[in-house]
């Protein structure tokens, strides 16, 4: 696949719509083998593979007009690849969040609306309300954007289907994916599946570069809704923003060795997740997420996302692990919020755990509880 299958073609059976909306609920994820470094478009340096999130989600609704007048149209670079000929169009769109006006989101918004307009050529026909609402505050220091570009993407796709009606299922959440990876890498993975692999990988029938997958194999019982409870340890915005670190990975000593060690991680991952080895994927969930920070603290400039509350916390998990038996662990996203995973056997126990030792390590002592979801849902 290079993309040019995905770009917007009318049929025999196109109807034609002149104004409505759709409402899609898109979750946030969390990923056990990270990818850390990307190439143009948004393509990632390695594979990933996340379990989606239940409680932590984006509902989007996108209210659309067919437009009266044209958009603005720049002449496109003379290339052939598909995500390097994307016309520049001028749309016109407002961004309410909670019913509050947010300029502030637009420019995000405008650019992806112009990354992805080749591939749904019929937007510049239309203007657009787009109305969001985060389950989780905005300040919480957990990243809306895989939730958020997600929403908007099946939104889209819910216009290209009305237009299309014959577009399979499949084909729609291929093109969801791929249109949330072009607004975030990470949006890749929050549209279908508990689990979600992206990234091509020679071990995951059907993996692409391109858009995500359901992971394809038989779940053990054991990882059946397992639960994350996020500890908010750090609400403020990161002083490295994910795309300045994915950059550094260009030049970077390790990277191929990184790169490299994710592929073996994910044939690994993939074998536990269907014999059910706790031991095993605490080692590997929590050396990944140790191995994410590393690259960071080893690229050039280096930095640090981590917080002393952070390496507080990870230490008492593993004072707990080892007097407990316990099989909780810990993952980190690019930030100093800890991701406290455990299976739902564990639930009280690891509960009474994390209200007894954990809670004063997080800001205000707030945390979020959620659990392994299944997708996207339209509402």
């Amino acid at each position: 696949m290079n993309g040019n299958e995905f770009i917007y073609k009318t049929d025999t059976n196109s109807t034609i719509l002149e104004d409505g909306s759709f409402t899609w609920r898109a979750p946030s994820n969390i990923a056990l083998v990270k990818y850390w470094g990307k190439r143009e478009v948004q393509l990632p340096e390695n594979p990933s593979l996340s379990f989606t999130l239940s409680n932590c989600f984006t509902e989007t609704t996108l209210e659309f007009k067919r437009a009266k007048e044209a958009p603005t149209v720049s002449e496109p670079d003379g290339s052939t690849d598909f995500e390097q000929t994307l016309v520049q169009k001028v749309f016109k769109f407002d961004v309410f969040l909670d019913g509050k006006r947010k300029p502030e989101f637009e420019k995000k918004i405008g650019d992806f609306i112009v990354r992805v307009g080749k591939l749904v050529s019929f937007i510049s026909d239309y203007d657009f309300i787009i109305k969001t609402h985060n389950s989780f505050p905005h300040s919480s220091g957990i990243a809306s954007s895989a939730s958020g570009m997600a929403a908007l993407s099946l939104c889209i796709m819910s216009m290209e289907k009305a237009l299309n009606p014959s577009m399979s299922e499949e084909l729609f959440y291929q093109k969801a994916s791929l249109l949330a990876r072009l607004g975030s890498g990470s949006a890749a993975r929050s549209v279908k599946g508990e689990l979600v692999v992206w990234g091509e990988h020679s071990n995951i029938q059907g993996s692409s570069d391109l858009f995500g997958v359901e992971f394809p194999h038989k779940v053990h019982e054991n990882f059946k809704n397992y639960q994350d409870t996020i500890l908010l340890v750090d609400k403020g915005e990161k002083v490295v923003s994910s795309t300045v670190g994915h950059n550094l990975m260009h030049g970077h000593p390790f990277a191929q060795q990184r790169f490299k060690q994710a592929n073996e991680n994910i044939s690994k991952l993939s074998e536990i997740l269907q014999n059910g080895d706790l031991k095993a994927f605490v080692n590997l969930v929590e050396s990944e997420a140790l191995t994410l920070h590393a690259m960071m603290m080893t690229s050039n400039p280096y930095f640090i996302l981590m917080k002393p509350n952070t390496l507080q916390i990870i230490d008492k998990i593993w004072k707990f692990r080892a007097t407990s038996g316990s099989n909780v662990c810990f993952t980190l996203d690019a930030g100093a919020n800890v991701h406290v995973l455990f299976p739902s056997n564990e639930k009280k126990l690891v509960n009474d755990f994390i209200e007894r030792e954990l809670v004063d390590f997080c800001q205000k002592n707030e945390y979020i509880s959620d659990s392994v979801g299944s997708g996207a849902k339209q509402m």
